[in-house]
């Protein structure tokens, strides 16, 4: 370690007042030892509003379990904006995400997003992963909530002839079913994978919060391990329904969003970030990181849902409440999660 410390600072006084990072960045864009990258190596449409981007990541990247995440950011008008994104690649591949273009981030992965582009990375985490025995499973999802799931089938049905899973997914209509061409093929294919997809355009919601209405399309549901990801209504009405069942332990779900109190018509108010010597007037129902990407401040953030904490940010002045308990936080100096936070009244933060 010593040596290579040495040759670094050999390095630097020929390359300063960059460093030798810098330059060798321009020979290999994933060399950095300031920030995990990958470089795209594929991008596949799927109609107009979703793509799936597949990326080999650079130094520092560690193997996502099925059914994991990661945060991705981009560079948007010279700002760098961070989203997590599901890992739809079956595990032991290269990884990808699978995007569709709702809201300013995933609008410009899948609208611009090409061969050779970089992007910026954190390691994989979350606990939506896959038991390590064998058992029968239930996999719940709609819209894009397939996408952490289909990581985990890909990983799954083709290894393990004793494989017994019931997918139900829902989704608007064909066109905007994600992955069903696959789906299909895997159903016909593995004798393990029973696929059931649903079309509410045409057939209305499946009633996830009623026994029957499940016991319609999976009779043995409450003998299976369920995972659910999908909207919050979805995830809302199977986690009523296996409580009700005395079963709240066989239910994993994976949120896209925080559970949030309804919106306040009364709060908000004038945001000041200090470092950023930058003002911005919201609502009282915006996170407040939301608010600081809109005005062009760089926040910090990570799962962007309140569990991480990579947002923290400390409390010059003001007050601020917590869009999912409704608390009230005002301490001089206290670290607020800006993701699950808004305004209330005029606020000053330290970024």
């Amino acid at each position: 370690m010593g040596v290579l410390k040495a040759i670094h600072r050999a390095a630097s006084v020929w390359t300063s007042p960059a460093s030798p990072e810098d330059y060798l960045q321009i020979i290999n864009p994933l060399a950095s030892a300031r920030q995990l990258r990958g470089v795209v190596t594929e991008v596949r449409r799927h109609g107009a509003r979703s793509a799936t981007i597949s990326f080999r990541p650079g130094r520092g990247w560690e193997p996502h379990l099925a059914g994991q995440w990661a945060r991705v950011g981009v560079e948007i008008n010279g700002v760098r904006q961070w989203r997590s994104y599901s890992l739809s690649a079956a595990q032991g591949h290269d990884p990808e995400i699978t995007v569709t273009a709702i809201g300013r981030v995933s609008r410009h992965l899948v609208e611009h997003t090409k061969t050779a582009d970089v992007l910026f990375l954190a390691p994989p985490q979350g606990e939506f992963i896959l038991p390590t025995g064998p058992r029968p499973l239930l996999m719940i999802t709609a819209g894009s909530g397939i996408t952490p799931v289909m990581s985990m089938l890909r990983t799954l049905i083709p290894r393990r002839p004793d494989a017994d899973v019931v997918l139900i997914h829902s989704a608007r209509n064909e066109d905007d079913a994600l992955f069903i061409d696959e789906l299909r093929t895997m159903d016909r294919q593995y004798a393990g994978l029973t696929v059931v997809i649903h079309f509410t355009g045409n057939n209305g919601r499946i009633d996830f919060s009623n026994a029957s209405a499940v016991e319609t399309v999976c009779p043995d549901w409450r003998s299976r391990k369920a995972y659910v990801c999908g909207p919050t209504e979805l995830l809302d009405d199977t986690e009523k329904l296996w409580a009700n069942a005395g079963l709240p332990q066989g239910l994993q779900v994976e949120r896209f969003a925080p559970a949030l109190l309804a919106p306040s018509d009364t709060d908000g108010g004038t945001i000041t970030f200090a470092k950023s010597d930058k003002e911005a007037v919201c609502d009282g129902s915006t996170p407040i990181l939301e608010v600081g990407e809109e005005a062009g401040v760089i926040m910090p953030s990570g799962c962007r849902m309140g569990i991480c904490r990579t947002c923290l940010t400390p409390l010059v002045s003001g007050q601020v409440r917590d869009l999912r308990t409704g608390e009230i936080h005002a301490d001089e100096g206290e670290l607020i999660q800006t993701c699950i936070t808004a305004a209330v009244g005029p606020v000053h933060l330290e970024v």
